[in-house]
């Protein structure tokens, strides 16, 4: 298989606009890191580049169906304000959608969310509600359901932690675009748990083709940490969509690890990408080391959820 599985073109262009660049997004082997840990050419690691969706991340999926669904359901209207909590990805790909589209988009978001990220948000013309950096994203979930609950005629709540659309996305495109660019050959997919859309959708679709395929959750270590996005399960408000079914594993990571390999990466693999991503990359070489020990053959896909520019301002880049 290459290195690169580019996306076919007469896909990307069917929207006929910005929309048209959201999915089949291409398959890079990370080799080189692959090598560093001593992996074996047996086993075959791969980051799915999602990362290069127009609004910078794997978001963009989730929220052009939520968004899209609703139309057709009649609960988005011009008459409706679009509400909802993020930590800062799924309202870039709100917003940038809602403008195209010609939508109003509130949103509550963490004030701890990267300077960076609120500043791409007002770009797209966005209005923000921010909520204390103490509580995360829990606080901003709470904070979107008590403006819905004071106003439900002004609001379509998207709601991305417990609408069905969310995970439907990636059932429908990132499994089946997996599947494809692995030639059926994929044996472990990995994704850190946020809304825990990817992963469940993405996972649900993968055991359609082969249930054998291992399906591997990545958390943070503990319950306060600095992984952007993502949840510690056992502390953390437990999103709707998420099934404890799905996951065959978890692996933890801690935000100082997440934070190593966003910097090491760039500088070993020319790839440039965020907190969660790197946490993803981690997950896949520490699995892809113990099954190289073992002497067994595997193909690893995990999620490079998005790219790093906007933790430029993040302290851990000085190091």
């Amino acid at each position: 298989m290459s290195d690169l599985v580019a996306p076919a073109l007469d896909k990307r262009l069917s929207r006929g606009n910005v929309l048209s660049l959201i999915g089949d997004t291409p398959l890079i082997r990370l080799k080189k890191i692959a090598d560093e840990w001593g992996i074996g050419e047996q086993v075959e690691i791969y980051g799915k580049c999602e990362f290069m969706n127009p609004g910078g991340s794997v978001k963009d999926r989730p929220a052009l169906n939520i968004i899209e669904t609703a139309e057709a359901q009649g609960l988005l209207t011009k008459d409706k304000i679009l509400l909802d909590a993020t930590s800062g990805n799924t309202g870039i790909a709100y917003a940038m959608i809602c403008a195209l589209k010609g939508y109003k988009c509130r949103l509550c978001v963490p004030e701890s969310a990267s300077p960076e990220r609120k500043k791409i948000l007002k770009a797209y013309g966005a209005e923000l509600v921010f909520t204390p950096a103490s509580e995360s994203s829990d606080g901003a979930i709470r904070k979107a359901r008590e403006l819905y609950a004071q106003n439900p005629d002004l609001y379509f709540y998207a709601d991305q932690y417990g609408n069905d659309a969310n995970w439907q996305a990636h059932f429908n495109g990132t499994g089946v675009e997996l599947w494809e660019q692995t030639e059926g050959r994929i044996t472990h997919f990995i994704a850190a748990i946020g809304t825990s859309g990817s992963f469940i959708g993405t996972s649900r679709r993968l055991k359609t083709y082969n249930e054998k395929i291992e399906c591997v959750a990545v958390q943070p270590d503990v319950a306060i940490h600095g992984i952007e996005g993502i949840k510690h399960l056992e502390s953390a408000m437990v999103p709707r969509i998420y099934d404890p079914k799905v996951p065959d594993r978890f692996v933890e990571v801690s935000t100082e690890t997440a934070y190593e390999y966003a910097v090491k990466l760039p500088r070993v693999e020319g790839l440039f990408v965020g907190i969660s991503a790197a946490a993803n990359v981690y997950a896949a070489l520490k699995i892809g080391k113990e099954l190289s020990d073992r002497g067994e053959s595997a193909v690893i896909a995990c999620i490079l959820c998005d790219g790093g520019m906007k933790y430029l301002s993040e302290h851990f880049w000085n190091a």
